[in-house]
């Protein structure tokens, strides 16, 4: 029987559960039980959180790279192809990688059902506990107690941020999403909050598990400087650079990458020189990203997609302000608060070109709804509707001046077709 390729086997995931989400742990613990269990690697980070989790993924890959260990991460979405969601020492995984461990979860799981995510989670699992890696960086896709990735028990865990978002399965304020998301932390192991002001209920549910927490602000600091900035806890400091990530929340992002390290240096060392090389060489596409476009038009593509997100955005965008205008390619998901993530950009924008993602994904707004949401929180808006990113990217493109700045954001959907059209024109 032919072999399903890669894109065949990802059509086939998306077909053969009802549901895109359904959270829970029992079935794909069993899949993974049937599998063998098989140790992902001697050292496992969780990473959880509403914003950041990708970048502090992407922190503590360079730092681990930089003192000589070989990785793996697991994150998602991915934003141009889905061999993205999985690297090993760096690397993508092949198709062949995937394919292989695609096969061997069929086998495994069935008369379980999964879904795409879970297919992707096991998979990312398989190879890590293939590759003889010395560190497992795994992003949680959702939530955190319930989230696929949470069948693995971490050494540490580390909660970049708490926000409202995903509403709809993890609760209407911060302690619900607080409580949900600290679900990864186990007792008796460091647990890092990398946020200075977390809800209650995540420190209550941590007190209650018993986690070693280490808290932004209370067990570690940061202190700013002219030239870079330190990171201190207990006795320990450490002059770091400033992150070539750009958005002034990468410096919590990295100091909580630190103390996730600190917690395991008798097993990963602890090299303050890699710490530094590390902070400077992360990268992680569309946060932030700046790409010089012809005609000098600069384009930045970022996947601010809720209402914390897009207030980094527009307290980055006050701060590097254009010269000319700011046009803002916009689209969201319908789950989406679209009135909290216009509310603070609103002022930063000029003119919003608003781009349709129901032909992109079931869950995508159409572009009609989008205005009418848009228009809702800034009547006086300019907002002018498009089939799709890569249609609204042109209209943008054309409209403007040298100067004049595009800032697509709202979805990974945005930031992926928006990349995918720049790659083609360079």
């Amino acid at each position: 029987m032919k072999r399903r390729s890669l894109a065949e086997w990802l059509d086939y995931q998306q077909r053969v559960h009802p549901r895109s989400i359904e959270l829970g742990l029992e079935r794909v613990a069993e899949v993974w039980r049937r599998m063998g269990q098989p140790r992902i690697a001697p050292v496992v980070i969780t990473v959880g959180g509403t914003n950041g989790k990708g970048s502090s993924v992407a922190f503590l890959e360079a730092m681990l790279a930089a003192n000589g260990r070989r990785t793996g991460a697991y994150t998602s979405p991915h934003l141009l192809r889905y061999n993205e969601r999985v690297r090993v020492a760096g690397a993508d995984a092949g198709d062949a990688a995937l394919v292989d461990a695609f096969e061997r979860i069929e086998v495994a799981r069935a008369e379980i059902p999964l879904t795409y995510f879970e297919f992707g989670t096991l998979a990312a699992l398989f190879i890590f506990a293939q590759s003889g890696i010395d560190a497992a960086l795994l992003e949680v896709g959702l939530g955190g107690r319930l989230d696929a990735v949470n069948i693995i028990d971490a050494d540490v865990s580390l909660i970049t941020s708490i926000d409202l978002d995903h509403q709809d399965w993890l609760g209407n304020d911060r302690d619900s999403i607080g409580r949900e998301k600290a679900g990864i932390f186990r007792g008796g192991r460091p647990a890092v909050i990398g946020t200075g002001e977390p809800p209650q209920g995540l420190l209550d549910e941590a007190a209650r598990i018993g986690a070693q927490v280490l808290r932004a602000g209370h067990d570690f600091r940061v202190l700013r400087g002219d030239s870079g900035w330190q990171w201190h806890h207990a006795g320990t400091r450490v002059d770091l650079p400033w992150p070539s990530l750009a958005a002034p929340c990468q410096i919590d992002n990295a100091a909580a990458a630190v103390m996730a390290l600190h917690a395991l240096r008798d097993r990963l060392g602890w090299n303050m020189q890699a710490l530094a090389d590390g902070v400077r060489a992360a990268r992680i596409a569309a946060r932030l990203q700046r790409i010089a476009a012809p005609g000098e038009v600069e384009v930045v593509v970022d996947v601010a997609h809720n209402p914390q997100a897009a207030r980094v955005l527009a307290q980055w965008l006050a701060s590097n302000p254009a010269t000319g205008r700011t046009f803002a390619v916009f689209g969201a998901l319908d789950d989406k608060d679209v009135a909290g993530i216009v509310a603070p950009l609103q002022t930063r924008i000029d003119a919003w070109l608003l781009a349709a993602l129901d032909g992109l994904s079931p869950r995508g707004l159409a572009a009609a709804l989008l205005q009418a949401r848009v228009l809702a929180v800034a009547p006086s808006a300019t907002a002018a509707v498009h089939d799709d990113p890569r249609a609204a990217l042109a209209a943008a493109r054309t409209q403007a001046r040298p100067g004049d700045r595009i800032v697509a954001f709202g979805s990974f959907y945005v930031a992926a077709e928006v990349l995918a059209a720049m790659d083609a024109c360079s």
